[in-house]
């Protein structure tokens, strides 16, 4: 087997051995007994005619798990390509949000990591257009034996520009592994998507060393996250919010992200202290997190963050706002979709952040992000 070539920030061990899946297994039966299966996140109908003719605004449509389509800058992106009807042994919970011979023509498509839940080559390979490829170090050789001629390998903190954004790759605490001689043996991280003309600082600047790629924001004084009481009141709404809040209701108010909009996709990861250096680094207005996958916690934790930490790590992100992901199409573990929204709705009530920094989207709606 392989030497593990790349690892994490922090000394934290993600490999499970023999044993670990077996008191998993055994387990299964007792964890699963009183869960409730049968809520699956609602798909809504995509607006193909806006998805294949827009090329001024920006827009997110959540394709399902870790699968978006994002328009930014007039350039069609598409992270973690999965459109598999299977993960393993089990069927997708619900249907892609925009099928796969409906896409509009891709430009680019963002990698996190390679495990299969991020990365199906036959995805990849029916996705139309000119597809720049943009991968994790160790990755790229495999993409090239596949047939894939335009892809790029970065390492942590690289940066990659393409028809005015900035790409940068930035860490994540996770691992990799597609075969038994490969653990470890390509990178994982994730991606802020910077529109280079919506950036306060000149193309190309750097971000490594400390450098930040914004001034000091007028928030910062009030804390972590910058939640402080003026935010919920320039918003309109006590910042606990406590009445109903039905975010998959077909008439939700969805909130602007701006017109220049910076998106942080982070793939796949545990809770590490990374998430506050790349808060440091950027300013984030759509922070793409993951909620699910999670149980059992002392299996996961160290490679997946449950839905409190999920919110802990947008609240040192400090962005504006939070898209969850990373539920609701594959059963990768034992916990379910609904918990996963229940246990994040409590979290952000105890947290007193208001309900509109949540943007919680249904299969195949696209979120118009300028309004």
């Amino acid at each position: 087997m392989a030497k593990s070539k790349f690892g994490n920030m922090d000394p934290v061990s993600t490999q499970k051995t023999s044993k670990h899946f077996k008191r998993w297994r055994q387990e299964k039966i007792w964890n699963r007994q009183g869960k409730d299966y049968s809520f699956c996140v609602p798909n809504s109908p995509p607006d193909l005619e806006f998805l294949h003719h827009n090329r001024s605004k920006p827009s997110m449509t959540w394709i399902g798990h870790s699968t978006f389509l994002l328009q930014l800058a007039g350039v069609n992106i598409v992270t973690d390509p999965v459109w598999a009807g299977k993960m393993a042994f089990q069927r997708r919970l619900t249907p892609p949000g925009v099928p796969l011979e409906s896409m509009p023509p891709v430009d680019l498509v963002l990698v996190s990591h390679s495990h299969y839940d991020h990365l199906h080559m036959a995805s990849l390979r029916r996705l139309g257009g000119s597809k720049t490829i943009l991968v994790p170090a160790g990755l790229g050789a495999k993409l090239k034996a596949k047939g894939f001629p335009r892809v790029h390998e970065l390492h942590w903190w690289e940066s990659y520009h393409f028809r005015g954004l900035k790409l940068t790759f930035v860490p994540s605490q996770h691992w990799t592994r597609r075969n038994p001689w490969d653990m470890n043996a390509s990178h994982w991280g994730g991606w802020v998507i910077q529109p280079e003309h919506g950036l306060d600082h000149e193309p190309g600047e750097g971000t490594l060393g400390g450098v930040r790629s914004h001034p000091p924001r007028p928030d910062e004084a009030g804390g972590p996250g910058g939640l402080e009481e003026g935010a919920a009141a320039e918003n309109g709404a006590s910042a606990a919010d406590a009445g109903p809040f039905d975010p998959f209701h077909p008439d939700a108010e969805r909130p602007r992200a701006g017109l220049y909009p910076t998106v942080y996709f982070a793939g796949d990861s545990g809770y590490f202290r990374g998430f506050a250096d790349i808060g440091r680094k950027f300013r984030i207005d759509v922070a793409m997190l993951p909620i699910g996958a999670y149980d059992p916690e002392e299996f996961m934790g160290p490679q997946h963050t449950t839905p409190e930490q999920a919110l802990q790590a947008f609240l040192d992100t400090r962005a504006r706002l939070f898209v969850p992901m990373h539920y609701g199409a594959f059963k990768l573990a034992d916990d379910t979709p609904q918990e996963a929204l229940d246990r994040l709705e409590n979290a952000r009530r105890q947290a007193g952040l208001e309900a509109g920094r949540l943007v919680l989207l249904p299969h195949g709606e696209t979120w118009r992000m300028n309004g």
